[in-house]
């Protein structure tokens, strides 16, 4: 056999070898997990940090109950196509804002049992897809922004129970067409006049609200461990009738606008009765005197 012909075939099985190198490469499962078909499960492996030899056509990724604090956004992009995310029980804070740009396929994402503090409109506004957002358990949790689900039109279940949340504006869940279930039990909720709207959405709404007997107010004391929807009415009497001391001194200074308004017209009116007078009586003395004359 010439030596070309011995040639191709050597080539020929070096190419496959780096074809199998790549491949071994693409399907490579990261250290301590299992994978199985489109399925990476890292589940209590102790993990540090987000692992990097994930496969790129993985579609379920679950990295539950490790210390991992931080996810980043170039490695998660190169998970294209990316639907179900399971990261609870983790050490997840506050840097998650466009985390997830590059995963818009998104539609189950779990969050809970981290130590997230604020929910930003950039936080989940990528995941046009997104169907379940679980971010319960967070209890430093304290304030959601009122637009951070305007992008999320598709969401059905939302978690943020046992959060540190007192408050969330209505238009952050009313403006969600698709929206089914809302976790809020056990959150310190403030039910005063300001979030009386919410309440009244909670009772009007066709939303499901499990454990709703544990969703109850905080705070003001006169209202505490009351459910939520039960205190609708005191409120509405309470909100309605209720006047504060910035109150009493905008009526008082309204008042005083209103008296003093009166006086300046009542002296203007006689101001102008008296011209009118003096006007008069002088045309008529002037007509006797021409008639006298």
């Amino acid at each position: 056999m010439s030596p070309s012909g011995r040639a191709q075939p050597l080539s020929l099985m070096l190419l496959l070898a780096m074809g199998m190198a790549m491949a071994s490469e693409r399907i490579g499962c990261p250290s301590g997990c299992s994978c199985q078909y489109l399925e990476v499960n890292c589940t209590g492996q102790q993990l540090q940090e987000f692992p990097t030899t994930i496969p790129l056509d993985t579609r379920q990724l679950i990295l539950a109950a490790n210390n991992v604090s931080y996810l980043p956004a170039v490695e998660l992009s190169f998970l294209a196509d990316l639907v179900y995310l399971d990261c609870r029980k983790n050490l997840l804070g506050d840097d998650l804002d466009f985390t997830f740009i590059g995963v818009a396929k998104l539609v189950y994402l779990d969050l809970s049992f981290n130590n997230l503090t604020l929910v930003t409109f950039s936080t989940f506004s990528h995941l046009l897809s997104l169907v379940v957002l679980k971010i319960s358990d967070n209890p430093n949790l304290v304030a959601i922004e009122k637009d951070a689900f305007t992008n999320n039109t598709w969401l059905r279940h939302l978690d943020v129970s046992r959060t540190g949340l007192t408050f969330l504006d209505t238009s952050t869940v009313r403006d969600l067409p698709h929206l089914k279930f809302l976790g809020l039990s056990d959150n310190p909720w403030h039910c005063n006049c300001s979030f009386l709207d919410f309440i009244t959405w909670m009772t009007e709404s066709n939303v499901h609200f499990p454990d709703a007997d544990n969703i109850t107010c905080y705070t003001p004391a006169g209202l505490r461990a009351l459910t939520v929807p039960a205190v609708e009415a005191q409120l509405h009497f309470s909100c309605l009738t209720q006047l504060y001391k910035q109150d009493y001194i905008f009526l008082c200074l309204i008042g005083f606008c209103i008296f003093c308004a009166g006086t300046m017209a009542a002296w203007l009116a006689g101001v102008c009765a008296v011209i009118y007078e003096v006007h008069t009586s002088k045309g008529e003395e002037e007509e006797e005197e021409e008639d006298t004359a």
